[in-house]
């Protein structure tokens, strides 16, 4: 396929061949030539050489749906190496003539560029397609006019104009360029982002060519496949719910099903009337009555006891599996004969199918299922395994598949623990149920953390769990006796506010007392900085030591830490303030356990926005905050920010770590001497085995940067690039698939937005090759 390419504005356009991608194939359909895609996001991507300069560009042209499926055109661009621009670029719907026109910004010199015409399967038309370099002026111009499709808005444009004149003049042509191409990809993307309905009619919604090839992929599975034995206890279940939940079963484009009914004595004649036909008509559907009543426990072993697969999947009598759930949990556990359980994401589902408040979760976390039930719906599991731990136990009821998920995951490796990041589940949201508040089965809570204090119990750590106000859960880790020494390492250079307001925090709010506070002077010249540094020589747990050589942040705390004796070594920025005074207990709590590596804190800007909640990599390149500048107490998606959590790394300003563990990976890498230094270490902990552990229960402000200054000279711009680069080199397979975060989510958002387009379920970056 050929674009007309103008790389300068005004030059002739330049013919250059896109190519198409194994998973793409021409066809002859019945007005012409079309394409077929069958993968995932099949598209057209340059080869070899290719340079477009960072600029405004205008991408146009003609694409066509000639099966009725729905087209998201998106382009996805490589830059030179160090940069990190928008990796991936979504168009404008295809409007009613086919037509797609864009203005783009591409804030780096592009190295390749792919085209992809939409997700998953679906046949196309393409004519003639460009990118087009504008003048600024140009763009400017294309920002304010109205778009094709909102009439003539002479009105509105001159607003936006007056608009941007206001913000140039109050904060620049620079400040005021970004709003106003902010507003214009609202006005072109108006249900782009947080648009949860419009995700799902773009990515998420099931056409028929896509039934046709979901057929194709139970074909190729051969003909022995597991049993997957639906468990499905009803009780006073209105027909309307009961009859959609079943009819979901029987929907499934995997054939190899069982699905087993234990209706726990209904007073109802009505529920066993509805079961006694769909078993009738169906030998795959199984049922019994119970009867007495024996709650919800005693119900799904009821179920449990009819089936005969080799996997159980759990399902509530008022839910609905998606049409291909079955068939994605077949083939992962085809992939990997020795798994034990598995698990998908979740939405929810109201009275009138609309979906809703969607679920992505990360992959298998140990502490983030102590803290809440996120494994849930749906979980499907080897039959076997949940027989050998006892099945579902009575007097957990409301939480008795957490109860079970924990008993489970303690008998299997992290390998044999497999999440599937699409939503293959529905949860129905009416009145009365947990999915449209926890509070509608506040026993659930009760049991739930009774669950998990059993599961420590077991594991003989001498934890306990305690239950939370919103219905989730926090672990409280042992502390040994005598407690383990904290070495705090605090490099500085002037700022003696700042410095002194971190260490009189340390000192005056910390329950915890046995630390030092190891205060290293990297090059202090102002008076009051150097008077006061001469003050904390006389003062308990505090030393100082100077460090006369070129800022390098790595290299200050590596030697810093050869210096010191303490069990725990923290690194702590000199712009810190502590707000917690248990804010050592808890950390170094889980310092100490012995598969943790890092462990790092919430951290609050001074006017009580997030500063930091942890760390997601790839988010704008490399790695990024998770939901900087929200305020405190928001929950998060999924309520994670209000508990503690695996992640892959943590932020260093507040970060404490085993001795040890430390000196195991050599320490920082001074390779790195201002950036990423932190996250390279937890990823190499990670590398090294150990799990990273970020807790909201130990809080801190964070003054960020204050002392360090910005990226603002082109010596900085260059050491930072080279910094990327280096991340990108040795990181590059992790930093595009986080296993804390999930491939529907976005790297363009620090707050958990959608991704549109979502990513390959492996996380890799569609850009050219």
């Amino acid at each position: 396929m050929r674009w007309e390419v103008v790389a300068r504005a005004g030059e002739p356009p330049v013919a250059v061949e896109l190519w198409p991608d194994a998973f793409l194939e021409p066809i002859d359909g019945e007005d012409g030539p079309e394409w077929r895609s069958r993968g995932e996001r099949s598209g057209f991507g340059t080869k070899g050489s290719f340079a477009l300069p960072a600029g405004w560009y205008e991408v146009s042209g003609q694409l066509n749906s000639t099966d009725e499926s729905t087209l998201v055109p998106c382009l996805y661009l490589a830059y030179v190496p160090g940069s990190d621009g928008d990796h991936q670029i979504l168009l404008p719907d295809p409007d009613r003539n086919g037509r797609v026109r864009a203005l783009v910004l591409l804030k780096y010199d592009v190295t390749g560029l792919r085209f992809s015409p939409g997700s998953g399967i679906l046949r196309f038309r393409m004519g003639r397609f460009g990118i087009c370099r504008l003048t600024r002026a140009n763009a400017l111009w294309k920002m304010l006019v109205p778009l094709e499709g909102e009439g003539s808005g002479l009105a509105r444009a001159l607003a936006r104009g007056g608009r941007f004149l206001s913000d140039c003049l109050g904060a620049g042509v620079s400040t005021a360029t970004a709003r106003l191409f902010s507003s214009y990809r609202k006005r072109l993307h108006p249900r782009e982002l947080g648009d949860y309905e419009g995700w799902v009619l773009r990515f998420d919604t099931l056409g028929s060519a896509m039934i046709g090839e979901l057929g194709d992929r139970v074909a190729r599975l051969g003909p022995v496949k597991p049993l997957i034995s639906v468990l499905l206890p009803t009780y006073q279940t209105p027909e309307r719910w009961l009859r959609k939940c079943i009819e979901s079963v029987q929907a499934q484009v995997y054939p190899n099903w069982q699905l087993c009914i234990a209706d726990d004595a209904s007073s109802d004649p009505k529920v066993m009337e509805v079961i006694r036909e769909y078993a009738g008509s169906d030998p795959r559907i199984v049922a019994v009555r119970r009867e007495s009543n024996g709650h919800i426990s005693e119900a799904s072993n009821s179920a449990l006891e009819m089936a005969s697969g080799d996997f159980v999947a759990l399902l509530d009598h008022d839910d609905e599996l998606r049409p291909h759930a079955l068939l994605e949990m077949a083939e992962a556990i085809m992939e990997a004969p020795d798994i034990g359980l598995l698990y998908s994401d979740e939405d929810k589902i109201d009275a009138e199918g609309r979906r809703f408040d969607p679920y992505f979760k990360p992959d298998w976390d140990p502490d983030l299922l102590r803290s809440q039930n996120y494994v849930c719906h749906l979980t499907v599991i080897r039959t076997e395994l949940v027989r050998a731990v006892g099945g579902f136990r009575k007097g957990f009821e409301g939480s008795q598949d957490h109860d079970l998920i924990l008993r489970c995951t303690e008998c299997l490796l992290p390998s044999q623990i497999r999440h599937i990041p699409k939503v293959l589940y529905h949860w129905r949201a009416i009145p009365g149920s947990t999915a449209l508040t926890r509070d509608a089965k506040d026993y659930a809570a009760t049991a739930g953390v009774r669950a998990v204090d059993e599961q420590l119990s077991r594991s003989g750590t001498g934890a306990r769990a305690e239950e939370l106000s919103h219905g989730h859960y926090r672990v409280r880790w042992p502390l040994p006796s005598p407690r383990p020494k904290v070495s705090l390492v605090v490099p500085t250079r002037d700022k003696a506010g700042l410095l002194r307001l971190c260490i009189d925090s340390i000192l005056q709010r910390s329950t915890y007392r046995d630390f030092e506070i190891v205060v290293v002077d990297n090059g202090s010249s102002e008076p009051d900085a150097v008077e006061y540094l001469e003050s904390l020589r006389g003062v308990d747990q505090v030393r100082v030591l100077r460090y006369d050589a070129p800022f390098n942040y790595s290299a200050i705390n590596n030697w810093a830490i050869a210096q010191c004796d303490g069990e725990v070594i923290g690194l702590v920025n000199n712009d810190i303030e502590v707000i917690t005074p248990d804010w050592l207990e808890e950390m170094v709590s889980h310092a100490i356990r012995p598969d943790v590596g890092a462990v790092g804190a919430m951290l609050y800007y001074p006017n009580d926005t997030i500063q930091h909640a942890g760390v997601i990599l790839g988010v704008h390149g490399v790695a990024a905050h998770a939901y900087a500048g929200m305020v405190k107490g928001y929950p998060g998606h999924g309520g994670r920010v209000r508990v503690a959590q695996g992640l892959s790394a943590v932020t260093g300003a507040c970060l404490l770590v085993k001795r040890e563990r430390f000196e195991q990976l050599g320490g920082l890498d001074e390779t790195l001497a201002v950036a990423f230094n932190d996250i390279d270490f937890c990823l190499r902990l990670r590398e090294a085995g150990y799990r990273n552990v970020w807790t909201p229960f130990a809080e801190l402000y964070h003054h960020e940067s204050a002392s360090r200054g910005s990226e603002d000279t082109e010596a900085k711009k260059k050491r930072f690039s080279g910094e990327v680069q280096f991340m990108m080199n040795r990181w590059d397979g992790m930093l595009l698939r986080d296993p804390a975060y999930n491939p529907n989510l976005s790297l363009q958002d620090l707050n958990f937005a959608l991704s549109f387009p979502p990513r390959n379920a492996d996380g890799r970056r569609d850009i050219a090759p």
